[in-house]
């Protein structure tokens, strides 16, 4: 008889699931920022697999808030940006360019009227871009035109026509006039692009206008005071600044389960919810709504979707690892 005295190598994967707010310096891309990330996870010990994906690009023109996902996290993608996004803007007046910042080909300059170009002028604007409104996207961009991306089509010289789009712009503030400049301060929902708003605005006052500069400042929960440069991330620090998936969700109700509730979940079947008070104002003719299950710890277990019909909710994405054997 022969003992195998072998001793197993194998040292199992390390897993990591959460997010970075990561305030993106001008000239960085955001794929450049996402590859940073992934790299010092790779060194330590996350492994050439690991899932990496951000939010809401921002192109190398802008600065502030990228956030990034990893692991599990990254199916929080489109839940993050779907929240409200914060944007201070500086526009040039009187001149127009091909990707309406000032990257682009210089398309028309024109002299400016400094006698009807006011603040004033400016802010009786501002209401027509408040609230619902249609939005026609900049022809350099990364809408898809007959499954082709639309700033592709451009540099290729292309013609490209782009659909407006409905977008929302919840608060719109004049902060800063001073010809040939001016500043905006922008909260709006998802898709919005902040160079179309300062090429409307400048072809309503009839003399065209370009973006300068562009500074995201808030995602929803995430803001540039919890955030960090991505040269401030090492090897060694890259796993303190990691935070929890549930701060992505913060903003939604949540249902603390219990132990055979967290099970049933893992298993991917509803559980009963008798009350949850943080639903109660939900609108009238809802028949359901995303809600947050978490432990007794207050760690995200899943996303759900609940129902007022049964008072039951359905898991959609799970997070936590089932109990192994």
């Amino acid at each position: 008889m022969f003992l195998d005295l072998r001793i197993s190598t194998h040292i199992p994967m390390k897993t990591i699931s959460g997010l970075l707010s990561i305030d993106k310096p001008e000239g960085m891309t955001s794929r450049q920022a996402v590859t940073r990330v992934k790299n010092l996870l790779r060194k330590v010990g996350y492994g050439r697999q690991i899932k990496v994906g951000h939010c809401g690009t921002l192109d190398p023109l802008a600065t502030g808030i990228l956030v990034i996902c990893v692991g599990r996290s990254t199916r929080l993608v489109q839940m993050i940006q779907e929240q409200p996004k914060s944007y201070s803007g500086t526009f040039r007046l009187g001149l127009v360019t091909s990707t309406d910042d000032c990257t682009g080909e210089v398309l028309a300059e024109s002299e400016l009227d400094t006698e009807n170009l006011s603040r004033q002028a400016i802010v009786d604007l501002l209401p027509d871009f408040t609230g619902h409104i249609e939005q026609v996207p900049p022809k350099f961009s990364a809408i898809h035109v007959d499954g082709k991306r639309a700033y592709k089509l451009a540099r290729q010289g292309h013609d490209v026509e782009l659909e407006p789009r409905p977008v929302h712009i919840y608060r719109l503030e004049l902060a800063g006039f001073e010809l040939p400049e001016f500043k905006l301060q922008i909260e709006c929902g998802s898709g919005t692009y902040i160079r179309s708003l300062g090429r409307d605005i400048g072809e309503r006052l009839g003399c065209g206008a370009t973006m300068n500069t562009l500074n995201r400042s808030a995602i929803g929960a995430f803001s540039l005071s919890n955030s960090v440069t991505p040269n401030q991330l090492t090897p060694e620090n890259i796993e303190s600044f990691v935070e929890p998936p549930i701060t992505a969700v913060s903003h939604l109700p949540s249902y603390e389960i219990n132990e055979l509730q967290k099970e049933r979940i893992y298993n991917g079947r509803m559980v009963e919810i008798d009350t949850v008070a943080a639903l109660k104002h939900a609108p009238e003719n809802g028949n359901t709504a995303r809600l947050i299950l978490v432990d007794n710890n207050q760690q995200l277990v899943a996303v759900s979707t609940y129902r007022f019909e049964d008072r039951t909710a359905k898991p959609v994405m799970v997070f936590h690892d089932p109990p192994r054997d």
